[in-house]
C-alpha cells in the first residue's frame, strides 16, 4: 500500500470531519479574498472623496467582523482536523503494536528494537502530519490560490495577472528539484535516528554489564558517533527544506516587482485605479500562504513517504507462524510428537531430527541433555513460537496448528530460561495472566514457588515495585516469581526451561515437591541440566545433537549401558551430579563444625 492510499482510506473513513474542516476554510478562503476588493473600494471612495465618516466606520466594522470570523474559523478547523488526524497515529500505532505482539522469534532475528520503537514514534508522527497538517494545508492553500487568482484575473486585470505570474513556473520547477532531494535526506535522517534509539536502548538493557567491564568510554564514544551521525542526517533534510522559502521569497519579489512596473504604467495610462492596484497589491500578498503552503505540503509529503516506507514493510510483514487454525479451545489429552524435524534459518545443522514421544495427560517428561542439544527448541515449537518444517505435534488428538494461537497459549504456562518480570508490583507480575486472582491465590502460588518468605522481606511486601526488568530482585527470586505467575495460570500444560538454575538444591528440592502435589491432571514438561530435577518424571528424554538418544524412567536410564559396555550419558551425568553433590555435603561439614566450636 502506498502512502496516498493509505491517506485515501483514512480520508474516506473520516470524510465529515475532513469536509467540516474544508468547509471551513472555504469560508476562510472567500473572506480572505473579500477584504482586498472592500480595502480597494474603501480606497476609491475616499481618493473620489465619496466615503461619508458613518460609511466609512461601518466598512472598518465590517473588515474587523470578517477578521473575527476568520479568526475563529481557523481555530475551529484546526481543532476538527487535529482531532482526526491524531486518530491516524493511534490507529497506526496499535496496528504496528498487534503486528508485532504477532510476530515469532524469527521476526525480531531480523529487526531491531530500538529501530522499531523509532517507528512508533518518529515514523508515525511523519505519516501523521502527512495526513493532517498537509492535507488540509494543501486544500487551504490550493483553494486561496485558485480564489486569488481568479479574482486577480477577473476581477482585476488580467493583463496585469498574467504579467505578475510569469516567475512563478520557475518556482515549481525549484520545488520539484528541492522535494527529490528531501525524500531521500528524510530516509537517511529517519535511519540514523533508528540507529541512534536502537543504541540507546541497547545500553540502557546492558548498563551492569557496561559497568562491569569498563565500557563506559566506549559506549559514549559510540553514541557519540551515531549521535552526530543522527545530527547530520536531520541537518542535511532541514537544509534542503530550507530550500523552499527562499524559492517562495524570490518568486514572490520578482511578481511584487513586475505588478508594481506594470501596474504602475497601467495606472499612469488611465487603464487602472489606484484603488485597484492597491486591492491587486493585497492579493499577490495573500499569494504569500498558498506559496508557503505549498512548499510545508511538499515537505510534509515527503517526511511522510520517506516514514511510510520504513512503516509497510513491518506492517506487511507476513507472519513468521501463522495463525491459520479454527479451534478456539484445546482438549488436553496425550501430547505427542512424531519425526519431528527443525533446523533455524541459515544453519545447515538441524536442531531436531527425528524427534517423536508420547506424553499422556498428567504426566511428566523430563528433558536433559548437553547445552545446545535442542531441548529449549522443542518446547518452543510446542508453544508453536516456530513450526517444525517435517513431522507434527498433536495434542489430545488434534494439530497444534489446527487451535488458534491465543487458545494455545492460553492453555500452556511458560516458564523460560531468563524470566521477564515487568515494571509492576510483585503481585501485578504474579497474577500477569490472571489479574483478577485474589491476595490469597497470588499468595499460594508464591509458597508453592517458595518465594513467599523472600517477598514478605521486601519493603512493602507484594506491592513493592521490582524495577524495569525485575532489577531489584535477585536471579533466584526473578525465576522464583515467574514460576509462580506459572502455577496460578493454571494451565493444562506448564513447561518449565531449566527454571530452577539459579535456585539453590534445597529451594529446587521444595518447589518441585509442591510442584508434585499442584501438577496432579496437569501435563508437566521439565527441561534442567539438574538430573535430580527430573529424577521424579514419568518419562526421561535425553536430546543429544537433536535426537533422542535415551528414553526411559530414572531408575531404567541411570542403569542404562550403551553397546559397548559402558554407562549411558544418563547413568554418566547422574554419577558425576551424585559425586558433586556429596563433595560439596563433605565441605560444607567442616564449616558448621568450626561454627559449632
Amino acid at each position: 500500500m502506498t502512502l496516498s492510499r493509505l491517506i485515501g482510506g483514512f480520508l474516506f473513513r473520516h470524510w465529515r470531519a475532513y469536509a467540516a474542516a474544508g468547509t471551513m476554510l472555504a469560508g476562510i478562503a472567500l473572506l480572505g479574498v473579500w477584504l482586498p476588493r472592500q480595502i480597494g473600494h474603501m480606497v476609491d471612495g475616499l481618493v473620489a472623496q465619496q466615503l461619508a465618516p458613518a460609511a466609512l466606520w461601518r466598512e472598518i466594522a465590517l473588515l474587523l467582523g470578517a477578521g473575527a470570523a476568520i479568526y475563529g474559523l481557523r481555530v475551529a478547523w484546526r481543532l476538527v482536523l487535529y482531532a482526526t488526524a491524531y486518530r491516524m497515529g493511534v490507529d497506526l500505532r496499535l496496528q504496528l503494536y498487534r503486528r508485532l505482539l504477532l510476530q515469532g522469534p524469527r521476526f525480531y532475528q531480523t529487526q531491531r528494537t530500538g529501530d522499531l520503537m523509532a517507528l512508533a514514534t518518529n515514523d508515525v508522527d511523519a505519516v501523521e502530519m502527512a495526513a493532517g497538517e498537509a492535507m488540509l494545508a494543501g486544500f487551504d492553500g490550493t483553494m486561496t490560490l485558485l480564489l486569488v487568482v481568479a479574482t486577480m484575473t477577473l476581477g482585476v486585470d488580467w493583463r496585469l495577472a498574467l504579467v505578475t505570474l510569469l516567475p512563478f513556473p520557475l518556482m515549481a520547477l525549484a520545488f520539484w528539484w528541492i522535494s527529490t532531494h528531501l525524500h531521500s535526506a528524510s530516509r537517511r535522517a529517519l535511519d540514523a535516528f533508528g540507529a541512534l534509539n536502537d543504541q540507546v536502548q541497547e545500553t540502557l538493557a546492558g548498563v551492569r554489564t557496561l559497568r562491569a567491564l569498563g565500557l563506559e568510554a566506549h559506549s559514549s564514544a559510540q553514541f557519540g558517533r551515531l549521535a552526530g551521525a543522527a545530527s547530520d542526517a536531520g541537518l542535511r533534510a532541514q537544509r534542503w527544506e530550507a530550500g523552499y522559502e527562499p524559492a517562495v521569497g524570490g518568486t514572490l519579489n520578482a511578481a511584487m516587482a513586475l505588478s508594481l512596473g506594470f501596474g504602475g504604467w497601467l495606472v499612469w495610462r488611465g487603464e487602472m485605479t489606484v484603488g485597484q492596484l492597491t486591492s491587486f497589491g493585497l492579493y499577490l500578498g495573500q499569494l504569500i500562504w498558498p506559496m508557503f503552503a505549498a512548499g510545508w505540503v511538499l515537505s510534509l509529503i515527503e517526511r511522510g513517504r520517506a516514514a511510510w516506507a520504513r512503516l509497510a514493510p513491518v506492517l506487511d510483514a507476513p507472519l513468521t507462524v501463522t495463525d491459520g487454525g479454527t479451534l478456539s479451545e484445546v482438549t488436553p489429552g496425550t501430547l505427542r510428537a512424531d519425526g519431528l524435524q527443525f533446523s533455524y534459518p541459515g544453519q545447515a545443522q538441524p536442531a531436531l531430527a527425528g524427534v517423536g514421544f508420547a506424553l499422556p495427560a498428567g504426566q511428566t517428561l523430563g528433558l536433559v541433555g548437553p547445552t545446545g542439544a535442542g531441548k529449549s527448541t522443542l518446547l518452543k515449537l510446542l508453544q508453536r513460537q516456530w513450526a517444525a518444517q517435517q513431522g507434527s505435534i498433536t495434542w489430545g488428538g488434534a494439530a497444534l496448528d489446527e487451535h488458534r494461537l491465543a487458545a494455545l497459549r492460553q492453555a500452556i504456562a511458560w516458564v523460560p530460561q531468563e524470566p521477564f518480570l515487568f515494571s509492576g508490583s510483585v503481585a501485578e507480575n504474579i497474577a500477569l495472566a490472571r489479574p483478577d486472582a485474589s491476595r490469597a491465590q497470588i499468595e499460594a502460588a508464591a509458597r508453592d514457588a517458595a518465594v513467599h518468605d523472600d517477598i514478605t522481606r521486601l519493603p512493602r511486601g507484594y506491592d513493592t515495585p521490582v524495577g524495569e526488568r525485575g532489577i531489584t530482585l535477585s536471579g533466584g527470586q526473578r525465576q522464583r516469581v515467574a514460576i509462580a505467575r506459572a502455577l496460578l495460570a493454571d494451565a493444562p500444560l506448564l513447561l518449565l526451561d531449566d527454571a530452577l538454575s539459579a535456585v539453590d538444591t534445597g529451594t529446587a528440592a521444595t518447589i518441585l515437591a509442591h510442584l508434585r502435589r499442584q501438577r496432579e491432571g496437569r501435563t508437566v514438561v521439565i527441561v534442567s541440566h539438574r538430573l535430580a530435577t527430573v529424577m521424579d518424571a514419568d518419562q526421561i528424554a535425553v536430546l543429544r545433537h537433536g535426537r533422542i538418544t535415551e528414553q526411559g524412567s530414572h531408575r531404567e536410564l541411570a542403569s542404562l549401558s550403551q553397546a559397548d559396555g559402558h554407562p549411558g550419558w544418563y547413568a554418566t551425568q547422574w554419577r558425576v551430579q551424585q559425586l558433586e553433590a556429596a563433595l560439596d555435603d563433605a565441605d560444607a561439614s567442616p564449616r558448621e563444625a568450626d561454627d559449632g566450636r
